[in-house]
């Protein structure tokens, strides 16, 4: 009882557990409820002296004690959040190895091949229903990580228990360890993974396949998250594996809707409407290209057709501006939204010569919104939409203050990692952050409770227009375009919701529609409180 995590309760167990259970003599004779735990537990964490003292804090948190850990996060969301995930994650992931602990979920490595079934089946619980999976080649910005990314899937699905009441008993973290082209890590004596170059092409593609068929066959009723891999493969799994087992690229798909849905929020301060914006990204990877598609969809339910939609959003690359006579072959997820206009071979030019109501970064380029292109965009836009994406902190195209202080106030600002406050003339702009933590859980929740044969793109618009409404006009006010981190139970119950009905009205859902599908959601979700064993 005290070294499984999901049944253990320290000091709350009462006399007649510790009688019954054999624990007499084993904990200290006072007895501690789960409210004074929580209060000892968070004067421990504010000690830690950095981030990532409170990271590895609260993971032994989690492995010692599951309840307390989640009860500990539910109810102080916005303090612990950064901490599990973006930006203390980033840093965790870089060190993982040497904070390593115990282990949090499985390893898969390429000398697993033809094994992966009986690797599965070591996992104690036996009815799995989330996996969230990465092979590390893509680690925020951080770029490849290899092993050391198994800190992405853990955070991801601490966040699934703590923000949408999914049972951690059900949660499976993997990190598929196909090799790694990170020559640091090559040379680093204490690396965790194995010491090889990357699978690449039919190798890959066959240990990939031996997985997602191992999955289905030992976790039938799993759904699958992809997380962080690279562009080259986020693509292919997604549209190969996407009707085959319910499953979504959360860096695709997720990072897609909280973008649109911080959009769709920032148009009540602009006035604008959907149909007549103009976006220019920074990036076009898996997250942009991700969030063009979906805003496409999005216009195009406002009665844009599809090429008049496309043509709303517009990319700039390590090369310059995306357009169709550009020299050299587009990747494929790029040639949509290639449109005919000259070259224009960097971000500055492209902001003066398409005049965006928008900019939207996800490059991972540090510092790449200047002074000079926001107070551009402040010129063209009266209150220019500022949306700096990228993850961790240290990847991010501008710093809140610099999109306030260079815009005079005007920016209708969003950034991935989180900010603080911004004092600018007097007044205070409280910075939203458009994390995909608003998103993936309830989607996933919402699915899991349906059901879902797939989880398909309409389920993530659902989910950005939901998040939207969810935004008050006090938040407005605030200059936060996102609702605070303090009600992300709630979002992601309404957000679960949506995506449960979507799922029942597209036919996609396996079990019957409930009279009352937000009753039934609430229903199902985890609640950290200790359960009485006698």
């Amino acid at each position: 009882m005290l070294t499984n995590s999901l049944l253990n309760k320290g000091t709350a167990f009462t006399e007649a557990e510790r009688d019954a259970l054999g624990l007499r003599g084993l904990l200290p004779p006072r007895i501690f409820p789960i409210k004074e735990q929580v209060q000892r537990a968070l004067n421990n964490f504010r000690r830690k002296p950095d981030p990532l003292e409170k990271y590895i804090f609260l993971t032994t948190l989690q492995a010692r004690n599951a309840t307390l850990f989640y009860r500990l996060l539910q109810e102080h969301a916005e303090e612990m959040i950064p901490i599990i995930y973006t930006p203390t994650v980033g840093q965790a992931c870089l060190e993982y190895g040497a904070i390593f602990r115990r282990p949090q979920g499985l390893f898969i490595s390429a000398r697993d091949r033809g094994h992966m079934e009986e690797i599965l089946r070591h996992w104690p619980n036996i009815d799995v229903r989330m996996i969230v999976v990465t092979d590390g080649e893509r680690i925020l910005g951080l770029g490849d990580l290899g092993a050391l990314g198994m800190g992405i899937p853990v955070g991801k699905l601490a966040l699934y228990t703590a923000c949408a009441g999914l049972h951690p008993y059900y949660t499976l973290p993997i990190c598929l360890d196909v090799g790694t082209d990170n020559e640091k890590l090559h040379a680093d004596p204490f690396y965790i993974g194995i010491n090889q170059k990357r699978l690449r092409g039919e190798a890959y593609d066959s240990f990939i396949e031996e997985f997602v068929t191992a999955v289905q066959k030992v976790f039938p009723h799993a759904m699958l998250q992809w997380e962080d891999f690279g562009n080259t493969n986020a693509f292919r799994m997604l549209h190969k594996y996407q009707e085959r087992l319910p499953s979504f690229n959360d860096d695709i798909q997720g990072t897609a809707a909280v973008a649109l849905s911080g959009l769709i929020a920032s148009l009540r301060v602009t006035g604008g409407n959907l149909k007549s914006q103009k976006i220019l990204f920074l990036g076009a990877g898996e997250a942009g290209t991700g969030i063009g598609d979906l805003y496409v969809a999005a216009a195009m339910e406002a009665g844009l057709s599809e090429a008049e939609a496309r043509r709303c959003c517009w990319y700039v690359d390590s090369q310059g501006l995306v357009v169709k006579d550009r020299p050299g072959k587009l990747a494929h997820h790029k040639a949509p939204f290639a449109h005919d206009h000259p070259m224009v071979p960097t971000l500055a030019e492209a902001v003066e010569k398409l005049r965006p109501t928008a900019l939207i970064g996800v490059s991972g380029s540090t510092h790449a919104f200047t002074r000079e292109i926001i107070e551009s965009m402040t010129r063209i836009n009266p209150r220019p939409i500022i949306f700096a994406l990228s993850n961790p902190t240290s990847k991010a195209e501008c710093t809140a203050e610099q999109a306030y202080t260079w815009s005079d106030g005007k920016a209708v600002f969003a950034s991935g990692s989180p900010f603080p406050p911004v004092v600018y003339k007097g007044k205070t702009h409280v910075p939203g952050q458009g994390n995909n933590v608003y998103i993936f859980p309830g989607v996933g929740l919402g699915a899991l409770v349906s059901e879902a044969a797939q989880v398909t793109n309409s389920m993530f618009l659902k989910a950005a227009q939901r998040l939207a409404r969810l935004v008050t006009e006090d938040d407005l006010a605030q200059g936060r375009i996102y609702p605070s981190l303090s009600q992300i139970r709630e979002v992601s119950i309404q957000i679960a919701t949506a995506v449960a009905a979507e799922a029942h009205a597209t036919g996609l859902a396996r079990v019957a529609r409930p009279e009352d599908i937000e009753a039934d959601v609430r229903s199902r979700v985890f609640e950290p409180e200790y359960y009485d064993y006698v």
